[in-house]
């Protein structure tokens, strides 16, 4: 029973300092040579993936889907879902992030950043393409905090996550730093005050080994 976390390789907007959310940008050339090591390591490591989850962001299907290639495990069944999908940062979005901490003052964007329940700006509409055409306009937001972001995640880990586990599959889940630092957060029991802590960097494997019970019994940093 292995988990296996992996967020996005760098991504332009990673690279250029802005605020992402659910904007849909590409990997940059470092991060899909960070993607294709991912999977090189988990070869290596003799980890044998079964199924996938991601996002519905092309950072983090082609980061997927480059890990499921060099795993040799391209052939695998690939789920991709708007749960997994980054924090929406409302109208923080596109912004670059050194000129906000200056707008706003280094404190408060830490607490945008990092702070449990502290929501962004609203924006005040969205503009998103077909991807979210199925999905009830209630459950799409205007900006997000992390609670909110773990609200959407947890019943993913729930319905679809846990019980793949059960089944003795061994599940890669590829998405996002706040909606892996979430799905951390809830898996670790760590307090909701200490969330800040958790560091999810680009692209670097991280395998849980559960009990029966669903119960951590091993993890591993790749």
């Amino acid at each position: 029973m292995k988990l296996i976390l992996v967020r996005h390789g760098e991504s332009a907007a990673n690279f250029e300092n802005y605020w992402t959310g659910w904007l849909d940008v590409d990997l940059t050339t470092k991060g899909i040579e960070q993607a294709k090591n991912a999977g090189k390591k988990l070869k290596a490591a003799g980890v044998v993936i079964d199924v996938a989850y991601e996002s519905v962001l092309k950072r983090s299907i082609k980061t997927a889907q480059m890990i499921l290639k060099e795993a040799e495990a391209h052939f695998v069944p690939e789920n991709k879902t708007w749960r997994l999908n980054e924090r929406h940062y409302g109208a923080l979005v596109g912004k670059n992030k050194d000129i906000i901490k200056r707008e706003f003052g280094a404190e408060q964007v830490k607490k945008w950043r990092r702070g449990f329940d502290e929501v962004p700006p609203l924006v005040k509409e969205n503009h998103f393409d077909r991807r979210y055409d199925n999905l009830d306009p209630g459950l799409i937001p205007l900006g997000e905090s992390l609670r909110m972001t773990s609200q959407r995640v947890i019943p993913l880990w729930q319905d679809k996550i846990a019980p793949a586990l059960l089944d003795e599959k061994t599940v890669l889940v590829c998405g996002h730093g706040n909606s892996l630092r979430v799905l951390v957060q809830y898996l670790e029991a760590i307090p909701t005050d200490q969330v800040d802590q958790i560091d999810i960097p680009n692209a670097t494997p991280v395998v849980y080994t559960f009990d029966s019970q669903l119960k951590i019994s091993k993890k591993e940093i790749l």
